[in-house]
C-alpha cells in the first residue's frame, strides 16, 4: 500500500516509521511518543472518524493534536487545524465553511466548545481502539490533504485547500535541498493552524526525526533550552530574533547545536540574520517565503555573510528564487509585465486551485495566457542573478500629501537612528488625509530628534507625524508582529480625546 501512495502526505510519516519504529516522533516536555505509538494512535483516530470527509482538529500542541492531524490524513479526510484560543464565532464559522463532519478536540478544545453556543452541531469524536484501521486509506493526488483559513478583507475567513499533489511536489523539493536525518530535532514553534507548522511536521517525520515544540517559557533562555533538548533545526518568524536578543540569548556561538535555521512569515532584516548566524555559526540559515495559497513556502535564499548584505534593499534579506516547476511574472501598476519590479504572480504545482468559496478568488486567482495564477499582493524586485527581494505589500504603499510612501522604507530609515532597535510604521486615515505613526523599540528618543534624523534621508512629505516608543511589539500566536493591534493603537493616538 505504501509504495502505491507516494503522493499521500501521510506517506512522509510512514517513511519515518520505517526508519525507526521505536524512535521518538514527538516530544512534549517530559512526554515522548514513538513513531510506532503515534502511528497506532493515528490509526485509531482514523477508524473512529468513520466516513467523515472533513475533520476539524481543535487543539493546542498536545498528543491529541498531532495524532488527530495524522489520523485525519490516514482516514483519507481533509484536515482543518483550528486554534482553541480563537474567538468562538470565528471557530464556528470555519467549521461551517469547511463543512467539517467530525471534530477532534483536546481539553483546551473541549473547553472552547462550551462557548460556541447552541448553533454548534459538529460531532466530537472519541477514539475507539476497536475501530482502528489496519492501514491508512488510499487518497488521490487531487484530494485535499488539509485546509487552512486566512483572514479576508471582509472579515470572513477564507479557506485555502491544499492537495496531496501540492504537498508532494513541495516536500520532494525540500528533500533534495536539505539533509535532515533521524538525529535532527525540530523546534515546531508555529501553531498548528499556521502553514509553517506543516514544514516542521513533515520535514521531520519524512526524515525519521523528532518534533519537539518550543514552549513560550523557553524564550527566557533559548541557548540553555536548545542545548538541553538537543535541538538541531530552528524555524520561526524573524520577530523571535529580536525577542531572543532582548533577553541576552544571541551571544557569540550561543546556539552551537543548530544545523539549520529557517525564517519565514515576515521580512528578515540583514542585521537580524547576521546576529543569528553569529550565535549559530554551525547553522545554515535560510530566508524562505510563501503565502498559504502556494503551499507553505515558494522561494528561498541561503544567507551568505559575504554576499547577502550587498543584495539587500531597505536592509532586508532577499527571498531567493522561485521553486523549480513554477512560473512567475512581475506586474506593473497598469497590469503589464515588467522585468525588474512589480507585483509577484506565480503558477505551478504548489498553487491551490482557489479558495473554498469561489467568490473569494476575485483579484487573487486570475487567468493569464490560459493558465490560473495567484497574485501574491507582494511587491518584489528582481536582482542581478535572478533572485527576488521583497519590497513590501501593495497595500503598504500609501499616499501622504501626494507622496507615494513605502512603509518599509520609513522603517529602514528610522532603524539607522542611534538607540532605535526595530520599527513598524502604520498609516491611518485622519480627516480625509493619511498620517503615519511610527512604533519603535530600543531607547526612548525625543520625537524631534527622530524627525530630524529622518529628514536627512527622506523627503519632507514622507515624514511621520507621530513617534511612539513601546517596550516590545505585540505578537500574535505565531510570534509575528501583530500589525492590526498597532493599527488600532495608532487610531487611538490620532483620535482626539473627548472631554
Amino acid at each position: 500500500m505504501t509504495e502505491q501512495q507516494p503522493h499521500a502526505l501521510y506517506q512522509r510519516f510512514l517513511r519515518g516509521l520505517a526508519l525507526g519504529p521505536d524512535h521518538p516522533a514527538l516530544r512534549l516536555g517530559a512526554e515522548t511518543v514513538s513513531y510506532r505509538a503515534l502511528h497506532e494512535q493515528a490509526l485509531t483516530w482514523a477508524g473512529s472518524l468513520g466516513t467523515a470527509k472533513v475533520v476539524g482538529v481543535l487543539a493546542g500542541k498536545t498528543v491529541t493534536a498531532y495524532a488527530g492531524i495524522l489520523g485525519g490524513l490516514y482516514a483519507g479526510a481533509t484536515v482543518v487545524p483550528l486554534h482553541p484560543d480563537f474567538p468562538a464565532p470565528r471557530t464556528q464559522r470555519m467549521l461551517e465553511l469547511s463543512a467539517a463532519a467530525a471534530l477532534i478536540a483536546d481539553e483546551r478544545g473541549l473547553a472552547a466548545l462550551h462557548t460556541l453556543g447552541d448553533g454548534f452541531d459538529t460531532p466530537v469524536i472519541q477514539p475507539d481502539p476497536a475501530l482502528a484501521l489496519p492501514e491508512p486509506r488510499p487518497v488521490d493526488p487531487s484530494d485535499v490533504a488539509y485546509m487552512l483559513f486566512t483572514s479576508g478583507s471582509t472579515g470572513r475567513p477564507k479557506g485555502v485547500p491544499i492537495t496531496h499533489a501540492s504537498t508532494h511536489h513541495y516536500f520532494e523539493l525540500l528533500d533534495s535541498r536539505y539533509d535532515f536525518t533521524p538525529d535532527d530535532v525540530f523546534t515546531q514553534s508555529f501553531d498548528l493552524n499556521f502553514d509553517c507548522a506543516m514544514f516542521d511536521l513533515f520535514c521531520a517525520w519524512g526524515a525519521g526525526a523528532v518534533v519537539d515544540p518550543v514552549p513560550p517559557t523557553a524564550y527566557r533562555d533559548i541557548p540553555a533550552y536548545l542545548a538541553e533538548r538537543g535541538t538541531t533545526v530552528w524555524f520561526s518568524t524573524p520577530s523571535a530574533i529580536s525577542l531572543i536578543r532582548r533577553v541576552g540569548g544571541l551571544g557569540q556561538a550561543a546556539l552551537p547545536g543548530l544545523r539549520w535555521s529557517f525564517f519565514a512569515g515576515e521580512a528578515l532584516r540583514c542585521e537580524d540574520a547576521a546576529d543569528w548566524q553569529a550565535a549559530a555559526p554551525g547553522s545554515t540559515l535560510e530566508n524562505i517565503y510563501g503565502p498559504t495559497e502556494l503551499t507553505v513556502t515558494i522561494t528561498g535564499h541561503r544567507w551568505d555573510p559575504e554576499r547577502s548584505p550587498g543584495l539587500a534593499v531597505n536592509g532586508l534579506v532577499p527571498i531567493g528564487t522561485v521553486h523549480e516547476g513554477h512560473d512567475h511574472v512581475l506586474l506593473a501598476e497598469d497590469g503589464s509585465e515588467t522585468p525588474d519590479e512589480g507585483e509577484l504572480l506565480i503558477t505551478g504545482p504548489q498553487m491551490s486551485s482557489g479558495y473554498l468559496d469561489p467568490e473569494d478568488n476575485q483579484g487573487r486567482f486570475v487567468e493569464r495566457d490560459g493558465r490560473l495564477w495567484y497574485r501574491t499582493g507582494d511587491r518584489v524586485r528582481r536582482l542581478p542573478g535572478g533572485e527576488l527581494i521583497y519590497l513590501g505589500r501593495l497595500d503598504s504603499q500609501v499616499q501622504v500629501q501626494g507622496w507615494r510612501v513605502e512603509l518599509a522604507e520609513v522603517d529602514h530609515a528610522l532603524r539607522g537612528c542611534e538607540g532605535v532597535e526595530d520599527v513598524v510604521t502604520v498609516a491611518r486615515p485622519v480627516e480625509g488625509s493619511t498620517e503615519l505613526v511610527v512604533f519603535y523599540t530600543g531607547q526612548v528618543r525625543q520625537p524631534a530628534m527622530l524627525a530630524r534624523a529622518l529628514r536627512e534621508v527622506l523627503p519632507k512629505g514622507m515624514l511621520p507625524r507621530h513617534f511612539e516608543h513601546i517596550t516590545e511589539f505585540p505578537l500574535n500566536s505565531n510570534r509575528k508582529v501583530d500589525r492590526p493591534v498597532l493599527a488600532e493603537r495608532a487610531r487611538e493616538l490620532l483620535t482626539p480625546a473627548r472631554g
